[in-house]
């Protein structure tokens, strides 16, 4: 409902660019839905989107904003495990737009070469390959991103590609780091809730104690 609002709203104030950004927050709204066809449906809305933004004026604002849309559509492809579409959009179409806009925030998107390098990290997770998401990974500095989310975000993925390779003490790690930059985000994440009880099983006594005491404070147990 808030997404409906904030795109007529947009819409208002006849602002091409905050209209994009308005159905990039639908679009990442329709990625969290577990409904049928949600994850495809936001595709459509960031799709539909770049074709109105292409018709404004062209700024750096609107093609930060066009890459933020490719993004969504990238999300969108790599959830519906068609990881080559993924690759090219992500290479062809996001990749480009970040180069020219270089690192920047435009419409709290946090949109550049560093989001645009998560995204690929992020598909080869989804993939299953993580020793190429660690690859990926090794080249990325998130140190200097205005968002904590996707700090956290990355953190969570990174986590999540040790685990795929039964890499403990870096899974250990990573949600260590991840409970120092988002408490409430880690007890609130299915994926790193599944990833600590998981470990718990498995750990070596060297950590089991640091792992209990997460597991503990994130009131798991």
């Amino acid at each position: 409902m808030v997404a409906d609002r904030a795109i007529r709203a947009a819409e208002d104030a006849d602002d091409p660019v905050r209209i994009a950004a308005a159905q990039w927050n639908l679009g990442h709204v329709l990625l969290s839905h577990s409904e049928p066809g949600a994850v495809e449906e936001a595709k459509e809305v960031a799709l539909r989107a770049v074709e109105q933004l292409r018709q404004a004026p062209v700024t750096v604002e609107s093609k930060a904003v066009e890459g933020v849309l490719e993004l969504v559509a990238v999300v969108s492809d790599a959830r519906r495990r068609h990881w080559w579409e993924a690759r090219d959009r992500l290479e062809r179409r996001a990749a480009p737009l970040a180069e020219q806009v270089g690192e920047g925030n435009v419409q709290w998107t946090v949109f550049g070469p560093t989001n645009v390098a998560m995204h690929a990290m992020s598909i080869e997770m989804l993939a299953g390959e993580a020793s190429e998401g660690l690859r990926v990974a090794d080249r990325i500095d998130t140190h200097g991103l205005p968002s904590r989310e996707r700090q956290f975000t990355f953190g969570l993925e990174l986590a999540r590609c040790h685990d795929l390779r039964r890499e403990d003490a870096a899974v250990l790690v990573h949600l260590l780091d991840l409970e120092d930059i988002s408490p409430e985000d880690l007890a609130r994440s299915p994926l790193a809730c599944n990833m600590l009880l998981d470990l718990q099983k498995r750990v070596r006594p060297t950590f089991r104690r640091q792992v209990d005491e997460l597991v503990q404070r994130l009131q798991l147990v």
